[in-house]
């Protein structure tokens, strides 16, 4: 099959769609079908072999921010808009997007999803013309429904049926300023009949969007994330791990990740006196937006005497974040909102590692699905601490969580089974389409 999907890309941040998408073009191509991955706004950064490497940048993000601003430069000249799409000026542009206000974005969302009679119609033309130069795709992946806007031109123009994934849209949409909230829900809930199908990666996250899109449910498919597991080898012998216990996170260095909620955990842990010499790993992406948050964290530690029990590990590399996770006792990412899935579970799952999560979003299921931790009451550090205290003070039990962990991820959490199931779907997809297209016609 010919497949392209499309993915924004964060510029200089790790991405967790991004992670996603390029393991499942890498599988995809794998299994032998023809898959092009195009980056969209930004240049995608990752800490594997990046499947879109050597594609041109579509909707760059200075093109898509000067049509918005101003109107006038919609018919600048072709060659000045490609030279805006240069490395040089979108690697300067991603260090400037933490800073964008949030009413610009907003603006931006709602002309980006209102397609071609938005501002960035021109971006569109400039996607299909592209497209028809190449082999004609048999289906268009769209890795967010923030994309759907350009699906009634693509499908028209292109003639070929279109698939989005759900990749956890509903905390932006959620923090969009009025008055652009509600135009944007309402936009993107009309488009969102013209996709032809829909996967997503939980059922709670499924069900969630069926509601607030109106989808119909037939349409929605879940398929649940996978890892690429070269390089996670077998899990560390208890007895070789670190000594003492770490308690380790492992995401976005942010407050949604609930990384401060996990520091007071750590800091009540310590003050119980049961696990006494309790280290604390924080690893994961950090940018410029998020360094004075971190900074806010290593102030809090200095000051009840916990930060050199404390070592903070920025955008690891891929050899680097195993190493990290593999050292582990226990992990916990207790974010702060319903996560749709959550991929670092199943990395950290993937070493052996037991995890305690919040009771909200997908984290139940996932947690189900695998055996390989234990939940707490959301939003309760007490219960956090508690639960992670448990399995710090019972060797044999967090040892057996850590093991249906490992042994859940590489039976149903690897990249081969998500894009076999990715594939089930888009395969079901076009040969509807053709069926369509096949039918006779009543005359």
């Amino acid at each position: 099959m010919n497949i392209v999907q499309l993915t924004p890309g964060a510029g200089g941040m790790f991405c967790g769609n991004c992670f996603h998408d390029n393991t499942l073009v890498a599988a995809l191509r794998r299994m032998g079908h023809d898959v092009v991955m195009l980056p969209m706004y930004l240049p995608i950064r990752l800490d594997e072999a990046d499947q879109s490497a050597g594609m041109p940048v579509f909707f760059g993000g200075i093109n898509v921010y000067l049509e918005q601003k101003f109107p006038f430069f919609r018919h600048a000249p072709r060659w000045l808009h490609r030279w805006m799409n240069s490395p040089r000026l979108l690697a300067w542009a991603a260090g400037r997007a933490a800073r964008t206000r949030a009413a610009e974005v907003g603006v931006l969302t709602l002309s980006m999803l209102r397609g071609e009679q938005g501002a960035q119609d021109r971006e569109i033309t400039e996607l299909i013309t592209w497209l028809k130069t190449q082999s004609r795709p048999d289906i268009l992946c769209l890795s967010n429904a923030l994309l759907i806007g350009m699906v009634r031109r693509v499908r028209g123009e292109l003639g070929v049926p279109v698939v989005c994934l759900l990749q956890g849209e509903e905390p932006f949409l959620d923090a969009l300023p009025e008055p652009h909230r509600e135009p944007v829900g309402r936009e993107l809930t009309a488009r969102a009949a013209e996709v032809d199908a829909w996967i997503a990666p939980s059922r709670w996250a499924a069900d969630r969007m069926i509601a607030r899109l109106k989808l119909p449910p037939e349409r929605v498919h879940v398929v649940y994330n996978g890892i690429n597991l070269a390089g996670f080898g077998e899990p560390a012998p208890s007895a070789a791990r670190a000594a003492p216990p770490v308690l380790g996170y492992f995401a976005r260095m942010c407050r949604e990740k609930g990384l401060d909620t996990l520091v007071e955990a750590f800091i009540e842990l310590r003050r119980h006196g049961q696990v006494p010499n309790l280290k604390l790993r924080i690893g994961g992406g950090c940018g410029p937006g998020d360094e004075p948050f971190v900074n806010d964290v290593r102030t809090r530690l200095a000051g009840v005497n916990l930060l050199q029990d404390t070592s903070f590990h920025p955008n690891l590399s891929r050899a680097d974040k195993i190493a990290f996770l593999r050292d582990l006792t226990v992990f916990s990412v207790p974010a702060l909102y319903g996560e749709v899935f959550g991929l670092y579970l199943i990395e950290a799952m993937a070493c052996g590692v037991p995890v305690v999560q919040p009771r909200h979003g997908a984290f139940p299921e996932v947690l189900e699905a695998t055996g390989g931790g234990v939940l707490c009451e959301a939003g309760n550090v007490s219960s956090l601490a508690g639960s992670i205290e448990q399995l710090l003070l019972n060797p044999d039990r967090a040892r057996s969580f850590g093991d249906a962990g490992r042994r859940a991820v590489r039976e149903r959490f690897d990249d081969g089974a998500m894009a076999r199931a990715t594939f089930a779907v888009l395969e079901k997809v076009v040969s509807a389409k053709s069926a369509i297209a096949n039918r006779p016609s009543q005359s």
